[in-house]
């Protein structure tokens, strides 16, 4: 008797990748698909899909070697988990960039064998993503690599020092509260719709904060999710107190940006829980924030330097920083997945403010299973 394999996914605009990813799975067994509903895409991604569940549904119960296809009746990462116990597949498969702990752990309790795939398009076809596909998703995202929340005045009035960040081309679609500024992304797209103008991108960069930041708001999110989506490349913003940056550094240099994209790794996590509050029982001091920026600028000589080995000890020491003034960054989970990969990578860090998203790993090795960044080199 044929093995039951389950996937799950969005599967909007269907393209040639999606059948990549039906037909490797396939080989494992008999083929059935959980489809997200159109309310866990709006809330996975920010925006609703381009074609309803629904139609999205047919379209994959078209597919020659899938069996059956149909919505998920769960919400969340985990929509798909009444699905799983109902039909008790033999097989979860997943891609890569699907790849999140919640998964695995859900298939281990319930006794099902799951299963990662690297992305491989057919033959000789260009490696497609629904990201590609849709004009609207030319807005770059962008990673803090050190120094995160000194953009933020009540950690840099402490000391001062500087964030560093990184740009990065939409190779995929980061999931929302995921710490890749994608509420900062989403604003930059109701602004400038598909792609960033052509200006001067200092002057870009304040417009995309302050309307980010309309007056009256509660919460004010950082500067530097602005400048690293608008300045391409890396830059290290320097603040002393206040919201926006006394100096903004850039590099462009081809073989910094090419050493900084081959060391990085990014291991899924799932995006922030609603409840997540990273604000509580913080202890934010002096010494707290000169650790901060020491890291950081021990992270932009490294990258300078090309020194692996350094950059990885500055994103680590970066990140120690970081958890010992918001705690609340990182649970059990996270602490877990980190000691995982505490043998394998010479740094790590989370995307943002952490609580999900990504690990970001440094590494002089290919990580398995993690997902690679493109870095953007020059305005668009």
């Amino acid at each position: 008797m044929s093995r039951k394999v389950l996937v799950s996914g969005c599967f909007d605009m269907l393209h040639s990748g999606h059948i990549a990813f039906f037909q490797a799975a396939a080989a494992y067994g008999e083929l059935h698909v959980a489809v997200g509903s159109d309310r866990t895409v709006f809330d996975l991604k920010g925006r609703p899909p381009v074609n309803s569940q629904d139609e999205r549904v047919y379209m994959i119960q078209s597919v020659a070697c899938v069996a059956s296809a149909r919505v998920s009746s769960g919400s969340g990462m985990l929509d798909f988990e009444p699905e799983l116990r109902h039909l008790k597949p033999d097989l979860f498969i997943v891609n890569a960039d699907g790849d999140v702990p919640e998964k695995e752990r859900l298939c281990r309790q319930l006794g099902i064998e799951y299963v990662v795939l690297e992305r491989v398009p057919h033959a000789d076809l260009r490696a497609r993503s629904t990201t590609d596909l849709r004009q609207i998703d030319q807005m770059p995202y962008r990673i803090d690599l050190a120094g995160g929340w000194l953009d933020q005045p009540y950690v840099s009035r402490h000391y001062p020092g500087s964030v560093i960040t990184l740009s990065i081309e939409p190779t995929i679609e980061f999931n929302e509260r995921s710490g890749m500024a994608t509420s900062t992304r989403r604003k930059a797209i109701e602004i400038w719709r598909n792609r960033l103008p052509a200006d001067d991108p200092e002057r870009l960069a304040k417009v995309l904060f302050c309307c980010d930041n309309p007056p009256g708001s509660r919460y004010i999110s950082g500067a530097q999710d602005a400048i690293g989506i608008v300045f391409p490349g890396l830059a290290r913003s320097h603040y002393r107190g206040d919201y926006w940056p006394t100096q903004i550094e850039t590099c462009l240099d081809g073989q910094a940006l090419n050493f900084v994209e081959q060391a990085l790794y990014l291991r899924p996590l799932g995006p922030r829980r609603s409840e997540y509050d990273v604000l509580a029982d913080t202890r934010i001091d002096a010494v707290g924030a000169q650790a901060l920026a020491q890291a950081a600028s021990q992270c932009w000589q490294a990258i300078k330097d090309q020194d692996l080995a350094a950059f990885g000890t500055a994103v680590r020491q970066s990140f120690e920083a970081q958890i010992a003034m918001f705690p609340h960054m990182v649970d059990a989970e996270i602490m877990a997945l980190v000691d995982h990969y505490r043998d394998q990578a010479l740094g790590w860090k989370l995307s943002g403010a952490g609580g999900g998203g990504y690990l970001i790993l440094v590494a002089d090795h290919r990580i398995e299973h993690a997902v690679r960044i493109e870095v953007r080199r020059a305005a668009n």
